[in-house]
């Protein structure tokens, strides 16, 4: 199930969304300069758990928001939050939005550094905060339709097909498989790297409760609460 597009548009240009995905675009590109360095780089940057744990590197909490770990992860990251991430900008304002785009990704990054403590493996990635904004759109937008594609039922999923879903089971699926992964990965961690559940689910929760103090102001065109 991949989101393309919702039907949920904005009244303002989504400035500061547009500002996130470019930075997180260029700092990658800068990535793939780097070579041999890379991984150097992202020990630096990266937030490794033991070491918040031990009080250093609390810094790079902010700065493993705008690294990412191949192609697809960024793709991903960034389609999720060019899809869902203009409406809750819409809604709480440019500045606001910001805060809550950089305070869901500290959440994030806490909730998988509480969960695995002693990992020396750097988490990376723009999802913590990106999930945030996530659980925002789940509150704010629950009846909102996502074009999505998925796998054809009649053709047993060798053909895909683009359909129209609620917001409120795209993002809800969503995080019931963040987890079950997130509870399957649990007597592994620490022992390998990979995708950082915990964060997302973290984010995710945060961003529902958050948004509420955001004061958000939900906009909505005449049609949208006539498509049900």
């Amino acid at each position: 199930m991949l989101p393309i597009k919702d039907e949920n548009p904005s009244y303002r240009r989504p400035w500061v969304n547009y500002t996130l995905i470019t930075i997180n675009i260029l700092v990658f590109f800068y990535e793939l300069s780097l070579g041999r360095e890379l991984n150097r780089f992202i020990f630096r940057y990266g937030v490794i758990p033991v070491e918040i744990i031990h009080g250093r590197g609390w810094l790079t909490i902010f700065t493993s928001m705008f690294l990412h770990g191949g192609w697809m992860h960024i793709f991903g990251n960034m389609l999720y939050l060019w899809i869902f991430g203009d409406n809750v900008e819409d809604s709480i304002g440019h500045f606001k939005y910001l805060i809550f785009y950089l305070i869901s990704g500290v959440a994030a990054a806490l909730t998988q550094v509480l969960v695995n403590p002693t990992s020396h493996i750097p988490l990376i990635g723009a999802s913590g905060a990106i999930s945030g904004v996530l659980g925002a759109y789940f509150v704010l937008y629950p009846r909102a339709r996502v074009l999505t594609l998925i796998p054809d039922p009649f053709t047993l999923g060798l053909f895909l097909r683009i359909v129209r879903i609620p917001a409120f089971f795209v993002l809800g699926f969503w995080f019931i498989i963040q987890f079950m992964y997130g509870l399957a990965s649990l007597p592994y961690m620490g022992r390998t790297g990979g995708v950082a559940f915990f964060a997302h689910i973290g984010g995710f929760v945060f961003g529902m409760i958050a948004i509420k103090f955001f004061n958000p102001r939900k906009h909505y065109h005449y049609w949208y609460w006539n498509r049900f």
